[in-house]
């Protein structure tokens, strides 16, 4: 019984990578299909008729998408670094000092990743047209100071890691500031692993925020200007390229995921640790 139970499992979990893999698998070919350029076949064939890198050519011809990268990694880095410092040093404080009120501070904070971004976008446009900031990266990274997960996913990362530590340092007459950084950061880095692939996917897929608070084409995130070039250019009739273009955004975020891969294991093995 147990043995049929573990196979119906396998079985589901198969049916289900390859229905996400196909999708993939799909873009990958038609990426290299000269011949889809116009149209993308249906059914969709997972060799192309016509290999060619002229659609990579074409695609890297036709949009600046290592400025557009460029940009991106310049959002990413100050995004991942602000909210990386606001959720560790938040998530430190409610979990170890204790201090009074530290509980509705999290709640109050968690109830805003209740909220839509929907909801904010107008009076957040509003209030950076006001500090005079639309179309600098300042409107990335100062909303970046309120990671409400970030902190929940440190608070609950931290609350499994000795206390004591904190209290021999204090003895030994360690300040508060210097506790974290020098004893329980090399700890956290498994979930300073996951906060940068968390942040940096959301940063990389943003479309919106980007749309309304950029003006410049010099200052493109990697899918705003995507989207432009499908839209300027008038490549709906080219599909293949447009596929090219999209696997090229997504090799940043492969290398990184598979460099900090081992890290978000780490981390999840080790929440589980009891004091």
């Amino acid at each position: 019984m147990r043995r049929l139970n573990s196979t119906i499992i396998l079985f589901v979990l198969c049916l289900v990578s390859i229905t996400m893999v196909i999708p993939f698998v799909w873009m990958v070919t038609t990426s290299f299909d000269w011949g889809a350029r116009l149209n993308v076949p249906f059914p969709p064939r997972f060799w192309p008729d016509d290999p060619s890198l002229r659609t990579y050519r074409a695609a890297l011809t036709n949009v600046d998408l290592l400025r557009y990268i460029f940009n991106s990694f310049l959002v990413a880095a100050g995004t991942i670094l602000i909210s990386l410092i606001s959720a560790l040093m938040s998530g430190y404080a409610l979990s170890k000092i204790r201090f009074k009120g530290a509980g509705i501070v999290l709640v109050l904070a968690l109830s805003t990743m209740m909220i839509p971004f929907e909801m904010t976008m107008i009076p957040q446009y509003m209030l950076f047209n006001q500090l005079h900031l639309l179309d600098t990266y300042w409107v990335f990274y100062l909303p970046a100071l309120n990671y409400a997960f970030g902190t929940f996913l440190c608070k609950q990362f931290i609350d499994g890691l000795p206390g004591e530590l904190r209290e021999a340092a204090l003895i030994d007459g360690a300040s508060e500031f210097s506790i974290f950084p020098r004893i329980y950061l090399t700890i956290c880095m498994p979930i300073v692993a996951t906060m940068i692939i968390l942040q940096f996917l959301g940063v990389w897929n943003e479309l919106i925020w980007p749309l309304l608070a950029l003006n410049d084409p010099n200052k493109y995130t990697i899918q705003l200007g995507l989207a432009m070039f499908n839209y300027n250019n008038g490549t709906r009739q080219m599909p293949s390229i447009i596929m090219a273009a999209t696997c090229v955004s997504l090799i940043p975020v492969l290398l990184l995921y598979m460099f900090l891969q081992k890290y978000i294991v780490e981390s999840i093995a080790t929440t589980g640790i009891k004091q």
